[in-house]
């Protein structure tokens, strides 16, 4: 049997074109792979800056409302503390009898048989207007409903401006 070399060496020559072709191949394509892993790579590099920048401006407005709502928390204490004190002095001056509350009474009814004197103090504001002096208890009572109105109206002033604060930083609704 004769070995037909001719068959062989073309063969031979043929799977070599094959795989050198393969190997062109490879190289082409691989280069394109690491081009366009590196475009990738490049891509999500943009995007994770970006979105590190657009996380510490969300920080930034965080702080600075956190700050705005600091000092609006210590006016609000303060106010409260001067409102508190405010209200004690004069819970302590009614209760001294240093200060007595009043009520300016209708003169029509003191025409028709009230008891109270017609003419107020020298020390009076209002010229000859007919006063009735409050019981030092009455006067404790309303001493305390006023402060816890105080109290009220400072604590919906805080939460207005609380309100005010955290709407201006939200976008507007749809």
């Amino acid at each position: 049997m004769t070995v037909p070399w001719r068959l062989i060496g073309l063969l031979a020559l043929a799977l070599a074109g094959a795989g050198s072709a393969w190997q062109v191949q490879d190289w082409r394509y691989g280069n394109q792979l690491a081009e366009q892993s590196r475009l990738h790579t490049e891509t999500l590099n943009r995007l994770t800056q970006a979105a590190a920048t657009a996380q510490q401006a969300e920080q930034d407005k965080r702080l600075a409302l956190e700050q705005r709502l600091k000092a609006s928390e210590q006016t609000r204490y303060r106010a409260l503390n001067d409102a508190q004190r405010d209200q004690d002095r004069l819970r302590d001056r009614l209760a001294t009898a240093d200060l007595r509350l009043s009520v300016l009474i209708d003169a029509g009814d003191a025409a028709q048989g009230c008891c109270v004197p017609a003419t107020s103090g020298a020390g009076g504001v209002d010229h000859a207007a007919v006063r009735a002096r409050l019981d030092p208890a009455h006067a404790q009572r309303i001493v305390a409903i006023t402060d816890e109105g105080d109290r009220g109206l400072i604590a919906l002033q805080a939460c207005q401006a609380y309100v005010k604060a955290i709407s201006s930083r939200a976008p507007a609704p749809p």
